[in-house]
This record gives C-alpha cells, structure tokens and sequence, in this order.
C-alpha cells in the first residue's frame, strides 16, 4: 500500500502546479490525486511529476465534465499515466431514495464501461450524504450492492456520518483502490490524530481490503503546507 495525497488539500497555496507536485515530492508521499488541473499544460505537469518522483493514484473528474468530453478527460490524464478517474461528489438527491441511488448506479456504470473502453477505470468517492437510510440500509451500501466499480472510500466522511469505516472496508474488499484518509470531528475535518477516526484499525482495514494507495485529504487545513507535512509524516509512519 503507497501514500498519496488529494491536491485539494493545498488549493489555497500560491503554488503553480507544477510548483505544488515539486513540493509534494519534498515530503514521504509517493504520489498524488489531482483535483483539477487548471490551465496548467500538461507536458509541464508531467515533468514535474518526473523532477518530483511522484506517481498519479488518481484524479478527481466532475460527472459533468466527464459527460461533456469524456474522449478529452480521458486523453488528458492518459498522458499523465492516470489509470483511474474518480467521480467526486453528487449531491443528496442522487442517493435520496432507492429509484435515486438506482439512477445513480446506472449512470455511473454507463459512464465507467466508457472509459474502460478507453483502458481507464471509474472511481466513486462519498461524502457523508450517501449514507442516507433508506430503510432497509444506507444509500452507500445499496450502490455498493448494484455495482461493481470502484469505491474510493472516505472514511473521514463515513465516521461523520455515523457508520464505522473499518467494516465498511471489510465488506468492500477488492472494491477499494483508493481510501480516503480523513479525521473528523463530529463532521469538521481535523488534522489526523486530532478527531474521532480510528486511524491505526483503519489502515489495517485497507490493507486486509486490497487498498494499493491511501490518499491524505484535509478539506479545510488552517495551514496548508503545515497539513501537507503532517499527512506525509504520519502516513509515512502508518505504512512503515
């Protein structure tokens, strides 16, 4: 299992992008998850991931861009060695209801057999909102059950919601590439160790699931680049 860390994490810093994946390779993470690229050209990003000796576990894609230009989303990360492609947020009313989540599963499943056809794999990653009960379990778990793409999941945002992520990373074993490794406090996101997340029983969790690469996310870090050593450090010591 290899650390990585969700770029948004470090969206208010002044860095340019490459400047940012040159930063990032200072520190123990062996790779990043993009949020975006910006106008950043791409043979420039690349050469800094190379400078930087970073890998790409992911990057984080809006459905709608996805949608509009899936030929070019697809294209762009390609040559960035970016094998996996993460739908990151739909809102409550995609998993409001089962019709909802069963809307929701097939549009995602759409999506995902067009990118493999483009040798590219399609990644879901919760919030708390999915987690929504619709009587006989939770909206997660009714499009975990529907599906067969892979669930990045956060387990920050599945303790904020009231569910224990370490059986859901039981249950979700071979379904879980990625996992997002966030601490929460009540539903604010802390700094790791400083919230309510089982951090220690977490990692073992991903590793027993199949996890190739935990991902530190922080939302809303007072201090971005202090956020950013933080997260190497102790991801670093976890995976030791």
């Amino acid at each position: 299992m290899r650390s990585a860390i969700q770029l948004y994490t470090l969206r208010e810093l002044n860095d340019s992008l490459p400047d940012l994946l040159r930063r990032v390779g200072d520190t123990a993470f062996e790779g990043v998850e993009f949020a975006g690229l910006g106008d950043a050209d791409i043979e420039e990003v690349q050469n800094a991931l190379d400078d930087a000796g970073l890998d790409v576990a992911a990057a984080h894609v809006g459905i709608e861009d996805l949608e509009a230009d899936l030929d070019g989303v697809a294209e762009t990360y390609a040559a960035l060695d970016c094998e996996r492609i993460v739908v990151p947020y739909l809102d409550a009313a995609a998993f409001a209801s089962e019709q909802a989540v069963a809307d929701t599963a097939r549009r995602l499943t759409e999506l995902g057999a067009r990118l493999d056809d483009r040798g590219v794999s399609l990644g879901y990653h919760n919030h708390d909102h999915e987690f929504a009960d619709l009587g006989g379990g939770s909206a997660f778990e009714t499009l975990a059950e529907e599906t067969d793409f892979a669930l990045e999941l956060d387990v920050g945002w599945a303790t904020a919601a009231g569910y224990d992520p370490v059986d859901l990373l039981g249950s979700l074993r071979g379904r879980v590439p990625l996992v997002h490794l966030k601490d929460v406090s009540g539903t604010t996101p802390v700094e790791l160790g400083d919230g309510d997340l089982e951090i220690d029983a977490c990692v073992r969790a991903a590793r027993e699931a199949g996890t190739e690469w935990l991902v530190y996310e922080h939302d809303d870090p007072d201090d971005p680049a202090a956020s950013l050593e933080h997260g190497a450090e102790t991801l670093a010591d976890l995976l030791d």
